[in-house]
Order: structure tokens, then C-alpha cells, then sequence
């Protein structure tokens, strides 16, 4: 046999050889990597902090119940008690049959004592009051709901702007104030 001819068939063997390893490589082991990189992606979104449908509630010594939800939640690592929430929506039923609901961009939610400061385009109605504001800072344990930035609060006969409202639950003691002593609470008669 030639030498030509036996270069021509060893390529010829050569060239099948490679097609069969290319024809294996892609019908069996591809496919184990791409199984293998799905699971790897799925373990990942179970490990995830991120949590959807949010839903906590609670009721204190007085009989208050404190129910909060939210589309998305996020848990701090360095305190797995603190929840980042997204879409924020409170129920505050009193035990004076009042309610009081406010909704918020965002919170952050305590698990453990169950305050929670409710931030950016924040809205709390109660009775035949409305008060809008960019931050609240609730405290369930010390009946408390401390309103600031940008407060307007309104009912059917006034309206007023304020840099601070402070209400507790309790006693339904309402304070509105500004920060500096000069300004002064701006009140609207809506009559």
C-alpha cells in the first residue's frame, strides 16, 4: 500500500472518529452540563432572600390586631428579624372598632416587636382623616405613629401642612408640629 493511500484513509478514519465524538459529545454530555447548570440556577433562587407575597399578623395585650402585606420582602443578613418590604399595605383594626390602613412604597419591618417604618409616598387614612407624608415610623409597643416629610393632614373641615405628626394609638392624642420654631403649621379652613 501507497503512502498516499494509507494518509488518505487514516484521514478518512480520522475525519469519522471526530464526527461520532462531536455526534456523542452533543447528544449525551451536553445535555448533563445544561441539566447540571439548571440545577445549579435553581439552588440559587432557593437560597435567595428574596420573598414574595407577604403577609404578618399580629395582636398586642390591648386586643389591637396589626395586619401588614407586602408584594416583596427582602431579609436583612445581618438581621433576619428586619424585612425590606416592597408595596406596603397595613390594617390597624383598634379595639374600638376603629381602623386605621396605610400604604407605602417601601418598609421595614421588625419581626421581633413588630415596628415598622413605612417610607415614600406614604398614606394613612383613619376615620375621616387622611394624612400623606414620605415617612412613618409605627411602634406597635409604644402605641405610637410618628408621621414626618412633607405632612399634609386632612378631614372635611381643615387641612393643614406640618413637618411632623405624632399620634398615639392609645389615647388618639394627636401633636403636629414643625421642626424649627419659627415656622409655623400652615392650617386651611375647608369650609
Amino acid at each position: 500500500m501507497s503512502v498516499k493511500k494509507f494518509t488518505k484513509i487514516f484521514f478518512i478514519i480520522l475525519i469519522f472518529f471526530i464526527i461520532i465524538f462531536c455526534f456523542f459529545y452533543f447528544k449525551y454530555f451536553k445535555d448533563e452540563n445544561t441539566a447540571e447548570f439548571e440545577n445549579k440556577n435553581e439552588d440559587i433562587a432557593y437560597n435567595s432572600n428574596i420573598l414574595k407575597d407577604i403577609e404578618y399578623n399580629t395582636k398586642d395585650k390591648d386586643g389591637n390586631e396589626y395586619f401588614i402585606q407586602a408584594s416583596k420582602g427582602e431579609i436583612d443578613f445581618s438581621n433576619p428579624n428586619i424585612l425590606f418590604l416592597t408595596n406596603v399595605n397595613a390594617l390597624i383594626n383598634l379595639n374600638t372598632s376603629e381602623i386605621v390602613t396605610i400604604v407605602s412604597d417601601y418598609g421595614k419591618y421588625n419581626s421581633e416587636n413588630n415596628d415598622t417604618i413605612f417610607s415614600k409616598n406614604v398614606i394613612v387614612d383613619y376615620l375621616d382623616n387622611k394624612i400623606t407624608a414620605e415617612y412613618l415610623d409605627f411602634s406597635l409597643q409604644k402605641n405610637l405613629m410618628l408621621i414626618s416629610k412633607n405632612v399634609v393632614y386632612s378631614n372635611p373641615e381643615n387641612s393643614l401642612k406640618a413637618d411632623v405628626a405624632e399620634i398615639n394609638i392609645k389615647t388618639r392624642d394627636t401633636k403636629i408640629f414643625m421642626y424649627e420654631k419659627e415656622k409655623k403649621v400652615n392650617i386651611k379652613s375647608n369650609n
